[in-house]
């Protein structure tokens, strides 16, 4: 029986409670969702592409928080086109089957942030650490995402494993994914030796009041806000992120560093 190079650090992953537990959310910290944008030039030209795409993604993240809210699950690929339609129309544009399936067949191969590729070197070479995605994403798209991206691909063996949300069937910030995430990273009684790195602050805050360390990536702009952590709700309840990283390399190196001072003292 062939066994993959993922099976076996996935072994070795489990055998090593010791390790520090790295959780890398996907979609707008690993892969950029404004990269979608370049596929709705094709329709409508850049700067409504830009738009739509802004509103595609604000749309699917309201779409699950509402949908926690009222303890119903959708498949986030459900969501997602869905959303593409809130968006469509909020915008007074339409797509016929054809241009949408294309759409959403494009959402499972975007493009990463420049510095994840590097980021993701350095981590292989970190001996006390294990990495996984942890996704909003149905296991399928997120599998795509990572295996059929041209430049995330090469790092796939970087990840232990890939865990989304679809078991659970809720969605972040809901604190049963977290205590899922920690229950696949083997760490259900080890929750501070995990970090979330995550450029949503939603994320962030949930996993800090999950238990987690968080490391929040800070790109200014976009959905992410003007720059600096600006969200007051961790305020209200568990605190905002450990560390604050200008991109995922940077947070990298921090989460090594900050480890390391810890163990120490």
């Amino acid at each position: 029986m062939e066994i993959s190079k993922r099976q076996v650090h996935q072994h070795f992953a489990s055998s090593n409670p010791h390790k520090t537990s790295i959780a890398f959310d996907l979609y707008g910290t690993l892969l950029s969702t404004e990269s979608i944008a370049k596929e709705l030039a094709s329709h409508f030209g850049n700067e409504k592409a830009k738009s739509i795409a802004a509103l595609w993604r604000r749309f699917q993240l309201e779409y699950t928080w509402r949908l926690n809210s009222m303890s119903l699950y959708k498949p986030f690929s459900d969501v997602t086109k869905a959303s593409l339609l809130h968006a469509l129309a909020e915008s007074s544009e339409t797509l016929n089957e054809e241009e949408i399936g294309s759409l959403m067949k494009a959402y499972d191969s975007l493009e990463p942030f420049p510095e994840v590729g590097s980021a993701l070197q350095a981590l292989s070479s970190w001996s006390e650490a294990d990495a996984y995605v942890f996704s909003n994403g149905t296991e399928k798209m997120v599998k795509s995402s990572v295996e059929e991206s041209p430049s995330l691909s090469p790092f796939q063996e970087v990840f232990s494993k890939l865990i989304t949300v679809e078991e659970v069937e809720a969605y972040k910030p809901d604190k049963r994914v977290y205590q899922h995430l920690a229950k696949k990273v083997g760490k259900a009684d080890d929750l501070e030796s995990i970090w979330l790195v995550s450029a949503n602050p939603f994320d962030v805050v949930g996993a800090r009041a999950a238990g987690f360390q968080a490391a929040w990536i800070d790109r200014a702009g976009g959905h992410s806000g003007a720059g600096g952590w600006t969200d007051k709700l961790g305020d209200l309840a568990s605190g905002g992120p450990t560390i604050i990283a200008k991109g995922v390399d940077e947070a990298v190196n921090s989460i090594k560093e900050w480890t390391s001072k810890n163990h120490n003292e």
